[in-house]
């Protein structure tokens, strides 16, 4: 089912980007990695390495360039750019596409503004593209040393079975799915929780709070998914709840690493955090649809500066009680 997409094309380099090249790579594909940054492209081809992954080497038979019309020749393309540029991206890449070419997006956020999933954002700046979503629990470092990894990939009718078996391998391990909504919801609302979660490491608030925090963030994730659409088995799955558990855990994750800074009163860095940008899209989302979710929505105020650190905490743990 893999033959007709031999050739795959990762448009972005940044850490994920390059680290899903070399998973594809170790699949067996023909590869390119379409490298936006000149000094990055230059270093990968001087084989210094790319410096968004340090340490890693790249195969010499993974191709490189710096132009976007020649990465697209490939059968499928998988798009890496961050959630908040996809639509702009889009713009760029819509020349290029080819008609019914599989296009797997693998950001995860929801776009400032309009509260659009990254699916839906593509479906309507790219309308000719057969769409599929990559998401689940995956450090890039881990990906890119070959280190055991599962995601989900979903798309609708055969084509994320043949991009599965296009992409998986002994160490890259993709489930199919045809839960686009579920998938990308999932990608996005771990980021936001995983900040909360970080925060209340930094503030000090013990194993017991943060578990009862990923287990009530859970909660709200299927409130608005089931609102959305989206099956209750994705959200349960390794793109809702295993990245959930992954990134709000984790040290290594950079929305964990941020809350957690925050809790401790630093004024840490937002460029990586992508929850950053998330928590007020995913709680304007869940007001459209008029669902209550008190974790995302406490998030989207301290991080605007609209509540006080201490406050945050105090406004969760003082709601009503009520039944689980």
């Amino acid at each position: 089912m893999s033959d007709s997409l031999s050739h795959i094309a990762v448009l972005g380099a940044g850490a994920w980007g390059t680290a899903l090249a070399l998973a594809a790579h170790g699949a067996g594909r023909q590869v390119t990695l379409w490298v936006r940054e000149e000094d990055v492209l230059a270093d990968i081809r001087a084989g210094r390495g790319n410096r968004f992954l340090p340490g890693v080497t790249l195969p010499r038979d993974l191709a490189v360039t710096g132009d976007l019309a020649e990465a697209c020749k490939a059968d499928a393309l998988l798009l890496v750019v961050p959630a908040q540029v996809l639509h702009s991206f889009a713009d760029s890449l819509k020349p290029h596409l080819k008609p019914g070419q599989p296009l797997v997006i693998c950001a995860k956020g929801i776009e400032k503004g309009s509260g659009k999933l990254v699916t839906e954002v593509a479906a309507e700046a790219l309308p000719g593209a057969a769409l599929a979503i990559l998401s689940g629990p995956s450090f890039a470092r881990d990906v890119a040393r070959g280190l055991p990894t599962a995601v989900t990939i979903a798309a609708k009718d055969d084509l994320a079975a043949r991009l599965q078996a296009a992409l998986g391998s002994a160490s890259f391990r993709p489930y199919a799915s045809d839960d686009l909504t579920g998938v990308a919801l999932g990608g996005a609302a771990k980021n936001v929780y995983a900040i909360a979660c970080g925060v209340v490491e930094g503030m000090g608030l013990g194993e017991n709070a943060r578990a009862a925090l990923l287990a009530r963030s859970f909660a709200e994730l299927a409130r608005l998914g089931e609102a959305l659409g989206a099956k209750r088995e994705t959200l349960m799955g390794l793109s809702g709840l295993g990245d959930l558990i992954l990134t709000a855990t984790s040290k290594s994750s950079r929305n964990f690493s941020f809350g957690a800074a925050l809790g401790a009163g630093e004024k840490p860095g937002a460029a990586l955090a992508e929850g950053v940008d998330t928590a007020p899209a995913l709680v304007a989302r869940a007001r459209s649809e008029n669902i209550e979710m008190p974790i995302a929505e406490a998030m989207a105020d301290l991080l605007s500066g609209a509540l006080p650190l201490g406050e945050a905490m105090l406004r969760l743990m003082s709601r009503k009680l009520k039944a689980e």
